[in-house]
C-alpha cells in the first residue's frame, strides 16, 4: 500500500509534498536533538546526577527507545502528521487526543522560544553590541524565511549544520582525549557512569528529567510522515537510528567533559552554567572554549530551532485541519507545500515568549521545566494509546510490542515525572488544567472534538 493511499483512507488529501528520504529523516532528527546539545546543559545534568551524567543520558536513551517503539506501532497504524495528537485521538478518543496534543504543545510551542533565548543570550556575550532581543529577532527571521521556502531547503541546510556540529564535536573529543592522555583532568574513571558514593535512583531520575531535553526532537521525525517518501516504515527506522546515534554521541562527550571539569566538587553543589566550556578550556585552551560556546549558540539558535519550527507547525496544521484549533492554521502554501500560517504563528510566539522570558531572572529554567513536562506527559499517553488501540480494540496477541514494552516505557517515564523538579510538576499540571477547561468549553458550546475522516477504513 502506497503512503498516499494510506493518507486518503483517513479522509485527507495529500497536500504536503513527499520528498523526504530516509537519510533526510535521520539528519532532521539529529538536527532537532543537536549532536552537541549537552554543551549547553552539561553542568546542570552533572549537578543533578551527583557527577554521573553518562548514566543519566544512558537511562534517558533507554527510556526513549521504549517510547520510539511505541511511536513505531502508532505511526504504522496512523501514518498522519500530528504525531501523538493523532495517535491518541484515533487510538483512544478525540477528547483524549486533544488533551495529548495540548500536552505536547507545551513542548513544541515553547521549545523554539527556549532555543532562541539560550542562543541569543550566548551571542550577546560574544557580541554585546547587539542586544539579546536583536539576536532573538535575527534568529527567528532567518529560520522563518528558510522554512517558508519549503521542507527540501530545510533538509538541505540540516545536513550542512550537522556536519559543522560534528566537526566541533570531533575537535573537542580529540583535544579532550589527548589532554587526558597527557595527564590533564582527573584521569580515566568510571565515576561519570557510576559512582557508589552519590548514586540513588531518585537522583538519577531527577537528572534524566533534565537530560531528556537533549533527546527531545527524535519524536519530531514522526511529524514528517506525510512528507516521507517511504511512509511509516521509513519514519520508524529513522527515529530509532537517530535516537541511538544521538545517545552514543551524548554519552561520549559528557564522559570526556566529566573527566576534565576543573572543579568537580563545586559542580556537585551547583551548576556553574559554563561547565562544558570550562572542560573544553582544560582540553584545548581558550580557543576551544570560544569554539564550543559559539557552536552552542549557533546550533541552538539556527539548527535546532529550524527543525523545531517545522515540527510545531505540522502539529498546529494537523489540529487545525481537524478544527480542534483555528482552521486558518491548516492553510498550505500552493507554491511551497508548507503550512504557512502555522509557521508564521510559531515565529510570532517565539519572539513574544522569548522577549518576555529574557526579562525574567529564571526564564531559561522556567521554559525548560515546562517543555520537559509537556513532552513526558504526551509520551506517557502515547504508550497508553498503543495498549488501548492494539490490545483492547484489536485484541492483538503481540504482547511484547503492544503491552509489555509500552508498560515498561510508561513506568520509566512516570518515575522521571515523579522525581522531576517541583516547578515542572506544578506548571505541567496547570497547563493540563487550562487544556481541560478549554475542552470543557468546546463541549459546552457544541464543538466537541471530531476528527476528519475518523470513520474511514483503517489500513490493515
Amino acid at each position: 500500500m502506497q503512503p498516499q493511499e494510506q493518507i486518503e483512507q483517513f479522509g485527507y488529501r495529500q497536500e504536503l509534498r513527499r520528498g523526504v528520504g530516509a537519510a533526510d529523516l535521520v539528519f532532521y532528527g539529529l538536527n532537532f536533538m543537536v549532536p552537541i546539545a549537552p554543551f549547553a546543559i552539561f553542568g546542570l545534568v552533572y549537578y543533578r546526577s551527583g557527577g554521573m551524567p553518562v548514566l543519566a543520558y544512558l537511562v534517558g536513551m533507554i527510556a526513549l527507545l521504549f517510547t520510539a517503539a511505541s511511536y513505531a506501532q502508532m505511526v504504522k497504524a496512523f501514518p498522519l502528521s500530528g504525531s501523538v495528537y493523532n495517535y491518541a485521538s484515533r487510538g483512544i478518543s478525540p477528547a483524549v487526543g486533544f488533551m495529548t496534543g495540548w500536552a505536547i504543545l507545551l513542548d513544541y510551542l515553547l521549545l523554539p522560544s527556549l532555543l532562541y533565548l539560550v542562543a541569543s543570550l550566548a551571542m550577546n556575550e560574544t557580541v554585546p553590541q547587539v542586544p539579546v532581543w536583536g539576536w532573538l529577532i535575527i534568529f527567528v527571521a532567518v529560520n522563518t524565511v528558510i522554512n517558508l521556502r519549503g521542507v527540501r531547503m530545510t533538509i538541505r541546510l540540516t545536513r550542512v549544520m550537522i556536519a559543522a556540529e560534528l566537526v566541533v564535536l570531533v575537535l573537542f573529543l580529540g583535544a579532550g582525549i589527548w589532554a587526558l592522555l597527557q595527564g590533564a583532568g582527573h584521569g580515566f574513571s568510571l565515576s561519570p557512569l557510576f559512582n557508589p558514593d552519590t548514586f540513588s535512583w531518585p537522583v538519577i531520575f531527577a537528572a534524566v528529567s533534565v537530560a531528556v531535553l537533549s533527546f527531545l526532537g527524535f519524536d519530531g521525525i514522526s511529524m514528517l510522515v506525510e512528507e516521507s517518501t517511504g511512509g511509516s516504515a521509513q519514519v520508524s527506522k529513522a527515529m530509532r537510528f537517530a535516537l541511538i546515534l544521538a545517545g552514543v554521541l551524548f554519552m561520549v562527550q559528557v564522559w570526556v567533559a566529566a573527566l576534565l571539569v576543573p572543579d568537580p566538587a563545586t559542580l556537585l553543589n551547583h551548576d556553574t552554567g559554563t561547565a562544558f566550556q570550562d572542560a573544553a578550556a582544560v582540553a584545548g585552551g581558550e580557543w576551544l572554549r570560544e569554539l564550543t560556546s559559539n557552536a552552542t549558540a549557533i546550533s541552538w539558535g539556527v539548527a535546532n530551532t529550524l527543525v523545531a519550527q517545522v515540527a510545531v507547525s505540522r502539529l498546529l496544521y494537523a489540529m487545525g485541519r481537524d478544527r480542534q484549533l483555528p482552521s486558518f492554521l491548516a492553510k498550505v502554501s500552493v507554491k511551497n507545500s508548507v503550512p504557512t500560517n502555522a509557521i508564521l504563528l510559531v515565529s510570532a510566539l517565539s519572539i513574544g515568549l522569548g522577549l518576555w522570558m529574557s526579562s525574567l531572572e529564571d526564564g531559561v529554567d522556567l521554559l525548560g521545566s515546562l517543555i520537559n513536562m509537556g513532552a513526558l506527559v504526551a509520551f506517557i499517553m502515547l504508550h497508553v494509546s498503543v495498549i488501548v488501540h492494539y490490545v483492547i480494540r484489536k485484541r492483538s496477541d503481540n504482547l511484547w510490542a503492544h503491552l509489555i514494552s509500552p508498560l515498561i516505557g510508561m513506568a520509566i517515564l512516570i518515575l522521571v515525572v515523579i522525581n522531576a523538579h517541583v516547578l515542572a510538576q506544578v506548571t505541567g499540571f496547570v497547563w493540563l488544567v487550562v487544556g481541560a477547561i478549554f475542552l470543557a468549553g468546546m463541549y459546552a458550546t457544541g464543538r466537541r472534538p471530531v476528527l476528519s475522516g475518523l470513520d474511514a477504513k483503517e489500513p490493515v
